[in-house]
């Protein structure tokens, strides 16, 4: 597989970032471009190990190997062939999956890994640069109807699946815009939109509808005009912050904040009394994930007077720790682009209160450092305030949002709160749950993944109820 001493003789290479003195100047993605002669010496250091665990590290299971040897052959063509044989959209996952693959690669056990992201995601730019990328209509249509519910990467992989299976497929969306957390959720500079644009006109002339603003609170009328129905609506209840001063103006949802900040791309037109901006602001961003990790390059983007991060958990070891050993998913400090461009990072911080002026507007934060152990325990004498002009809550999310569709349905629940499946089929026949709707808040390629995966459970009922 690759060359077969590749490992030896070279050693891990990334893209360079753009300078940060450039980028946070502009909203493009940050990667400089990388050769294909460099994915190529990448792909050779591949080692053909017996057993490739970076195929169970991968929630699609992608044949990793395979196309790191064609990249490494010159084999373009025949890699995007395999790399599609999995993954419906390798260039959303070659962007923003934070490559459990990798922490899972045996070449990582003692020597950095394979960079399957990087490779991943030059072969698919290049496929589209060549013009490979072009619609798959089916030879045949079954003359069923699917309703695809929510247009984010679990949505769009079912209904993708599906129109190639045969079925027709109409995708309904709340928004305006296709795209879900792809579209609104993250930020320019680590996805530019463009790529979702070319993936839905690709699937409309693969037979797919899309129906935008279309915000579904029923199964009755899906049920008496399709044949099946998918729910990829997502988990979009956030976390909340129930502390003094908490309805206090200028605390918001960090994904209200990302999303107005995505929609002025469009031009769209803003209410500037409800217009949330850091510009010129001390920003307060309370949680330390990757949703927090986008405010901090937001903020810096929108260039604020400062901008802290805090998260409650202590901070991880700089390398791997014990305690998730490989091939597990590594419990580790990640330094993210963001963190690169400025900001104060802290950890072990509980907020506990937020204090006002006379017009309601936040101003200042309390807090506390807490210790080890499952109730965070306040560490004593270790109070402070801080000045907060802007304050962003980006805790992570419950799960799905339960007014609405869900309660009118009356679909059973798991114990986490997520719509409850056996094999992807919800307690209601005929209608099935993918993504963060029935796992709860998780990774882009986790939600492809189970996209594909309602998408064999639907047609297998279809087919069924013929």
């Amino acid at each position: 597989m690759g060359k077969n001493t590749g490992f030896m003789e070279y050693t891990r290479e990334l893209p360079e970032r753009r300078p940060v003195e450039e980028r946070v100047n502009d909203w493009f993605e940050i990667y400089k471009e990388f050769p294909l002669d460099k994915v190529k010496t990448q792909g050779a250091r591949c080692m053909d190990c017996g057993v490739p665990f970076c195929h169970t590290g991968c929630p699609l299971n992608n044949i990793i190997p395979d196309w790191n040897d064609l990249v490494y052959r010159d084999r373009w063509r025949a890699a995007v062939r395999v790399l599609h044989s999995t993954n419906n959209f390798p260039e959303f996952t070659g962007r923003i999956c934070p490559a459990p693959c990798e922490a899972a690669c045996v070449l990582g056990i003692n020597e950095p890994p394979v960079t399957i992201k990087v490779i991943e995601r030059t072969i698919i730019d290049h496929a589209f640069a060549e013009g490979w990328i072009v619609p798959e209509p089916p030879a045949a249509r079954s003359g069923k109807r699917v309703a695809v519910v929510g247009s984010g990467p679990a949505g769009l992989a079912a209904a993708q699946q599906l129109a190639r299976a045969g079925h027709w497929v109409t995708v309904f969306e709340k928004s305006d815009r296709v795209g879900g957390l792809l579209r609104y959720g993250i930020p320019n500079f680590k996805m530019e939109k463009q790529g979702i644009d070319r993936r839905v006109e690709q699937m409309s002339a693969e037979g797919v509808e899309f129906i935008t603003n279309s915000h579904v609170t029923s199964l009755d009328d899906l049920q008496r005009d399709f044949q099946a129905v998918v729910l990829a609506m997502g988990a979009e209840q956030p976390r909340d912050l129930p502390i003094p001063g908490r309805d206090l103006k200028g605390i918001h949802y960090a994904m209200d904040f990302l999303t107005q900040q995505n929609k002025r791309f469009y031009g769209d037109a803003e209410d500037a009394s409800k217009a949330i901006l850091a510009t010129g602001k001390h920003v307060i961003i309370i949680g330390g994930g990757d949703t927090g990790a986008d405010c901090l390059g937001t903020s810096h983007r929108q260039k604020a007077a400062s901008v802290h991060q805090f998260e409650i958990l202590p901070k991880p070891p700089e390398d791997r720790a014990p305690t998730t050993p490989w091939p597990m998913w590594p419990l580790q400090l990640r330094v993210e682009s963001s963190h690169e461009e400025g900001g104060v990072r802290e950890w072990a911080m509980a907020t506990t209160k937020f204090e006002g002026d006379a017009q309601g507007n936040v101003t200042k934060l309390h807090g506390v450092r807490v210790g080890l152990g499952p109730k965070f325990t306040p560490v004593k004498g270790s109070d402070f305030t801080m000045d907060a002009d802007l304050v962003l809550l980006a805790m992570g999310f419950t799960g799905p949002v339960k007014p609405g569709l869900i309660e009118q349905a009356g679909l059973a629940l798991d114990q986490r709160g997520n719509v409850a499946t056996e094999n992807y089929q919800a307690s209601i026949p005929g209608v099935f749950a993918a993504g963060d709707v029935r796992r709860g808040q998780s990774l882009v390629v986790w939600a492809i993944a189970e996209g594909r995966k309602a998408a064999q459970a639907a047609d297998e009922y279809l087919a069924r109820n013929a």
